[in-house]
């Protein structure tokens, strides 16, 4: 696997129960699990997107005493994992520092829960991802989905998840497990 690939879970903008635009909580188990799944499929940064501050400085706090603190000699592993985490307030400053670092703007990759037209299979985008040297920047929703917005914004749209039930309604750290598997694991 090309190490081009960023993923980012968007906290804001986000949609709410009724369809509005909200910001969501951040949880300390999106951080950990994501970054470890993140770093054992060799994605470049995992990026969390807040524009709330005290949602921020939740994850300064976290990231300081694992990478900084006690933390990073307790638990190496855990050290190594949130090395690759970035905060940002918005997903425009997420695809700007990416384009800083790779000398052009990511791809970007949407995914939901939601059936839509022009997905791609996740053979598809694999085969995209491993074949193209440009940088790809996956991203994932909280609350009830990322808007129309973003969606218009994206290169790609991933298929969704699907079990073998009617219920589809996983938890965004299994998603995320699940995505990069799909994409990065062993063939």
């Amino acid at each position: 696997m090309r190490n081009n690939v960023y993923i980012a879970l968007i906290h804001y903008p986000i949609l709410g129960r009724e369809g509005q635009i909200i910001s969501t909580a951040i949880t300390n188990l999106d951080i950990h699990d994501i970054a470890r799944s993140s770093r054992t499929y060799n994605i470049k940064n995992y990026y969390i997107v807040s524009n709330l501050p005290a949602q921020q400085q939740i994850v300064k706090n976290v990231l300081k005493y694992w990478t900084e603190g006690f933390g990073k000699e307790y638990n190496p592993n855990r050290h190594d994992a949130l090395s690759i985490v970035r905060l940002k307030p918005y997903l425009e400053d997420v695809i700007e520092e990416i384009e800083q670092k790779e000398g052009k703007k990511p791809k970007l990759i949407f995914t939901s829960a939601k059936i839509r037209e022009r997905t791609k299979t996740f053979k598809e985008i694999s085969q995209i991802l491993f074949e193209n040297d440009e940088p790809h920047l996956i991203l994932f929703g909280t609350g009830w989905g990322m808007p129309e917005e973003i969606r218009l914004i994206c290169d790609y749209e991933l298929e969704p998840i699907r079990g073998n039930a009617e219920f589809n309604h996983l938890s965004v750290r299994a998603a995320v497990a699940i995505t990069l598997d799909r994409l990065f694991g062993e063939k």
